[in-house]
């Protein structure tokens, strides 16, 4: 989970810039696409957990550790990114 946090933070620069909604990058992702944040960010989803599904069926044998915390520690910050911003959504509605 340090890892996760480690470049989630590090991530933040590049895709948000000086935009402090950390989330901003989903909801222009939805704007494009004419779909919700969550929609968006499924998409992106996709391809990692495609990536991870490839991994596994060729076999833990072909890939070093490297390899493997990078796929699996991106598919966890995009479900925890996902939590943000269905969170959000709720609070806004409650509002």
């Amino acid at each position: 989970m340090r890892r996760c946090a480690d470049i989630l933070q590090k991530k933040t620069k590049e895709y948000t810039g000086d935009d402090t909604d950390r989330l901003g990058a989903f909801k222009a992702a939805a704007a494009l696409q004419r779909c919700s944040p969550e929609r968006a960010l499924a998409g992106m989803l996709a391809k990692h957990i495609v990536s991870v599904y490839d991994m596994c069926l060729a076999g833990a044998e072909h890939y070093g550790m490297d390899a493997w915390d990078e796929k699996i520690t991106d598919s966890i910050n995009y479900l925890i990114l996902l939590k943000a911003i269905v969170k959000e959504e709720q609070s806004h509605r409650q509002n």
